[in-house]
């Protein structure tokens, strides 16, 4: 046997040379009676040759079996090989048989009399030998696991492809790593050398069993093994240098990462796209889609998403982007069994899309998870089986992913989906969508991106940034046609022509003297040839202009537009009386019989949501709205007005032109769309340029949003030890869309300055220690951040305002005033609606005397002290400094904490002088700045205090209802109207909504469509099933035993 511990060694040509000089072994050396050390003449005498070896070839083995000196494992190998051989029995068909059989006659079958434990090798469709490793060492275990362990690697891997059973698959990576093994073994164990009539044999009776071990004389397992350590004992050894070696170390490591995720994860559970046949009945069953446009095909079946590369596409508006995404969701979530991140731009798309989904989570098995304003678990529960698909804005999509990061689970996210991936380039919320994006790019190799937008410029920098394939298409469902009126005649844009305008009609509408004054614009003409048999859009500049064109289109239009579906129309009108408490819009209160209202941030979501309802029903036929809309909710029609080429006072971009006029064009319903863009003779030249010129290029934000850009960017990077150096954190930087467009955008600094500007302004403010060299920018000096920094990144505050909450939060301990919640909805209230807020000083000064004594303190303690109001309201000077910002940001508190008292939008904002939007906006502002302030506080042990206080707050804020409504506005789409409604009709609890049967809930609940009462049941499942699971994780997670219990011994 072996001598335990030993190995081969590999040893230089020059050790070998001394080895053949050597003199006969010792006596007391290991030595296997069976195989002796073969005689040699003498240090330079000829070596004894072996049987099978060619006698031109040198033997490097100098009379030894090994390369140490001692022959005892080859010798050992051939004595198990000869015991494996002798201990067959007469038939040829007990353990250890190697079975010889023609390549062609198929598969030879096992003698049911042989032993349970043995299997008969099979000869596979090449005609190589196959060895049984089990029945190969048989009885001796013991000695195959130390030989085994003796050998190198590349025995190994003999070993391996002898065992391997002809039946088994091999994945294509693995075939092709095992092939130069294999092709060396085709020569060895193919039996036409040795038998050149092999081909008449067939079967295993052919060869009588005490003549094959003659008949593997020829070349032996011992005398392979020693053929091969000779091959690559001479082998020349190629000069390549150090560098080269790593990199191709490195690129085959990354080959084999892609093969390892390409092959591995996928598996094919259905016809539909890998899916099963289930997701497309829901297509159809759920969104009426029959079938799949030829695109959507071609796009599914492209090579790049097959090997999971990152993909970017783009489409106009209305292609059908969205159902492709959807489906390599479920290819992720059902065939890969992995997380997906999807990133909408406003809380109102996540909400719908939750909605949407949700039907599909619970008929798929998997969990819906919305993080939006206040919603969102920090970090995820991880769930035992099921995958989650979290639906997220970009602002919680940051801080998702940030808390994935830092919890060590990035790469349980599969995939990441990026709707509207041209907001890269618009503000703060770009400069945030690019920030998630590149960390997710530089922590985890395994994370699919898929990014789609119909307004895409700059495609080429943006791939480069997400190192993605791009995919496009011009197919939309419904053919557009576009218009440009100026005065009274039409043109269509047509880029082929020089102006890029041809005539295309005259306006045929008489227009009295008093119509034209009021209409110049010929509104009213242009909807009158649409509605009410179709519908239009009206876009308009501002919020006021919206509602003065609902009115006047209204005012002039004939009585018989009244008659159409006016049962319905009252029935809305009713619904907005119950949502504003009796009190309806005067504006909406004139336009709605007559089928039209206007749309825009003014309405409350309770309001806007019915409003949107009654247009995709076709009870409204025409919304005057803002910008706001095409970048918002699927709200299609048959024409599309802009009524001025403005968006408030800046002309309008191509983007925002683009994204309007996609909103023409119903699919399924028109045969084509229309856009008409209104334009004034003074701007033909600049309306020339809009149609006809390109799309806006896609720029980063970092350098233009220094606190919520890069400067947030370098803290977060530090705290979650990304790069905690400036030379890594630059390049880190190289990977942001930034750093593929330094050359555009950092033209005074270089991008190694800006980075240095930025850590040292951290280091300033206290958020980060350390120190940079003031010569050498690549110092490495490592980086720390300091509590105070951690608090701020975790908590998603604003570095512009991170050191003012610290200091108006510790004030705080000294003195917070709990007898009402005034005090701390001052540290809730947002810092940045300060600056748009401007108080009415007579509202103030009433709503500060219905306070308390205690709370008028409050107002002392913040620094507004009464005799300032009074002054300002009664038009006095004032000669004690005020902060602005505080008194601002004071008022707001005010309108909160009436809000929180009177749970009325209607009320509140009448009696602040208000819009019902702008005090909507406030309320859920605050809900989510409430949220980031509590995690805040978590960072940080002296503000433990504020812990219960600010989650309680944050759940108040979030509904801002009645207690016993907060279960059912837990409910995606649930808003407070329709949540008292379900009230009323008993269903009063989570559970009662998710058991409901949806068309009980048509029956009892007004204005309710057997549509939206499907997606109330579907969501209430949803988020019945999610508490479930995280209580189930919680209960195993007290269960589980500790793998560090201290043990005796």
């Amino acid at each position: 046997m072996a001598e335990p511990g030993l190995a081969v060694r590999r040893r230089s040509r020059l050790g070998s040379a001394r080895k053949r000089g050597r003199a006969p072994a010792q006596p007391g050396a290991v030595c296997s009676p069976v195989a002796r050390k073969r005689p040699s003449s003498g240090g330079e005498g000829p070596v004894g040759e072996a049987p099978c070896s060619d006698g031109s070839e040198e033997d490097l083995f100098g009379g030894y079996d090994s390369f140490y000196g001692n022959d005892s494992l080859l010798a050992q190998v051939a004595d198990m090989e000869h015991r494996c051989l002798q201990g067959s029995d007469t038939d040829g068909k007990a353990a250890g048989d190697i079975v010889l059989g023609n390549p062609q006659s198929g598969v030879h079958q096992d003698d049911p009399s042989a032993s349970g434990n043995t299997a008969v090798p099979k000869a596979d469709r090449e005609g190589a030998l196959q060895v049984n490793e089990n029945d190969l060492v048989g009885g001796n275990q013991e000695l195959s696991e130390s030989l085994l362990e003796d050998l190198p690697s590349s025995q190994l891997l003999y070993f391996e492809s002898m065992g391997e059973p002809s039946g088994c698959r091999v994945s294509p990576g693995s075939e092709r790593r095992s092939k130069p093994v294999n092709s060396s073994l085709d020569k060895i164990n193919s039996p036409s050398p040795f038998y050149p009539d092999a081909g008449a044999k067939n079967g295993p009776n052919d060869f009588p069993s005490d003549s094959k071990c003659d008949l593997l004389k020829p070349e032996s397992l011992k005398d392979h093994l020693k053929s091969t350590m000779t091959g690559n004992a001479k082998a020349q050894t190629l000069q390549v240098s150090k560098a080269k070696q790593l990199k191709e170390a490195l690129l085959s490591e990354e080959i084999c990462v892609a093969e390892r995720a390409t092959e591995a994860s996928f598996v094919d559970i259905g016809p539909f796209y890998g899916l099963p046949s289930k997701v497309k009945d829901l297509f159809r069953q759920l969104r009426g889609i029959e079938r799949l446009y030829a695109w959507q095909h071609d796009c599914l079946m492209l090579e790049s998403l097959q090997q999971r590369k990152n993909l970017i596409y783009s489409l106009p508006t209305s292609g059908g982007k969205t159902l492709v995404a959807e489906i390599i969701i479920l290819q992720e979530l059902l065939c890969r069994q992995r997380d997906v991140l999807m990133i909408l731009p406003y809380v109102a798309i996540v909400q719908e899309k939750v909605r949407g989904l949700s039907s599909f989570g619970i008929e798929l098995g998997f969990l819906v998870e919305e993080y939006a304003g206040s919603k969102g678990r920090f970090p995820p529960i991880k769930r035992r089986t099921k995958k989650s698909l979290y639906i997220a804005t970009i602002e919680k999509g940051h801080a998702l992913v940030n808390s994935l990061i830092e919890t060590e689970r990035i790469d349980d996210l599969g995939l990441v989906v990026v709707d509207e991936l041209h907001m890269l380039g618009e503000g703060s919320r770009g400069a945030m969508l690019e920030i998630s994006l590149a960390k997710i790019l530089y922590t985890s190799k395994n994370t699919q991106i898929i990014g789609m937008s119909a307004t895409l410029n700059n495609v080429g920098d943006l791939q480069k940034f997400l190192q993605a394939e791009y995919y496009t298409n011009n197919f939309r469902p419904v053919k557009l046609k576009e218009y440009v009126k100026i005065r009274d005649t039409i043109y269509a844009v047509d880029g082929s022509t020089e102006n890029g305008f041809t005539f295309a009609r005259l306006l045929d509408f008489k227009y009295s003297s008093t119509l034209e004054k009021a209409d110049p614009d010929h509104i009213i003409a242009l909807v009158t040839e649409v509605i009410p048999q179709y519908s239009c859009l009206i876009f308009c500049p501002t919020k006021k202009n919206c509602e003065n064109v609902a009115s006047m289109v209204c005012r002039y239009l004939k009585k018989e537009f009244k008659a159409h579906r006016e049962t319905e129309k009252q029935a809305l009108l009713k619904n907005l009386k119950d949502i504003g408490n009796g009190s309806v819009c005067p504006v909406l209160k004139q336009t709605i019989p007559f089928g039209v209202a206007y749309h825009h941030s003014g309405l409350t979501n309770d309001e806007r949501k019915s409003i949107e309802e009654a247009y995709s029903s076709g009870v409204l036929c025409l919304l005057a709205c803002t910008a706001t809309l095409a970048a918002g909710v699927n709200l299609p029609a048959r024409r599309v007005i802009l009524r001025a080429p403005y968006v408030a006072k800046d002309f309008l971009k191509k983007n925002q032109y683009k994204q309007m006029i996609g909103r023409a064009g119903r699919a399924g319903i028109d045969s084509a769309g229309e856009s008409i863009l209104i334009a004034q003779e003074k701007d033909k030249h600049l309306v020339q340029d809009l149609v006809n010129s390109p799309l806006e290029n896609c720029y980063s934000n970092l350098l233009l949003e220094l606190t919520k850009g890069i400067q947030s960017l370098l803290l977060s990077l530090v705290g979650l030890k990304i790069a905690v150096t400036h030379e890594e954190v630059e390049n880190f930087m190289c990977s942001t869309l930034l750093g593929v467009q330094q050359q555009l955008l950092s033209k005074e600094k270089s991008l190694s300055e800006v980075i240095k500007d930025g850590l040292e302004n951290l280091i300033k403010k206290g958020l980060l220690k350390g120190r940079l060299s003031e010569k050498d920018h690549n110092s490495q000096c490592t980086l720390t951040i300091t509590p105070l920094g951690k608090a701020t990144y975790k908590g998603s505050i604003d570095l512009a305002y991170c050191n003012l909450l610290y200091r108006e939060l510790k004030k705080g301990l000294e003195g917070l005033i709990l007898e009402s919640n005034l005090h701390l909805l001052y540290l809730a209230t947002p810092y940045d609606l300060t600056s748009s807020c401007s108080p009415d000083w007579m509202i103030y000064l009433r709503q500060f005397n219905q306070l308390s004594a205690a709370e008028q303190k409050v107002a002392d303690i913040v620094g507004v002290p009464e005799s300032f109001i009074t002054k300002k309201a009664s038009g006095q000077a004032i000669r004690k400094n005020v902060d602005g910002a505080v008194v601002n940001r004071l008022y707001l508190s005010l309108v909160l904490y009436t809000l929180l008292k009177e749970t009325n939008i209607w009320s509140v904002s009448e009696r602040f002088n208000m819009s019902r939007g702008y005090v909507q906006n406030l309320l859920s502002s605050a809900a989510s700045f409430t949220s980031c302030v509590l995690h805040f506080c978590e960072e940080l042990e002296e503000f433990w205090v504020y812990k219960a206080l600010l989650a309680e707050l944050t759940k108040r804020l979030t509904y801002c209802v009645k207690t016993e409504l907060i279960p059912l506005m837990e409910v995606a789409g649930v808003l407070e109207a329709r949540a008292k409604q379900l009230y009323n009709a008993g269903y009063k609890t989570l559970a009662h909504l998710a058991n409901a049967n949806p068309e009980d809930l048509v029956k009892r609940i007004e204005h309710l469509s057997r549509r939206q009462a499907k997606q109330i049941v579907s969501s209430a499942k949803m988020l019945l099933s999610e508490k479930a699971e995280a209580l189930q994780e919680e209960v195993e997670e007290l269960f589980k035993v500790p793998a560090d219990i201290p043990r005796t011994c």
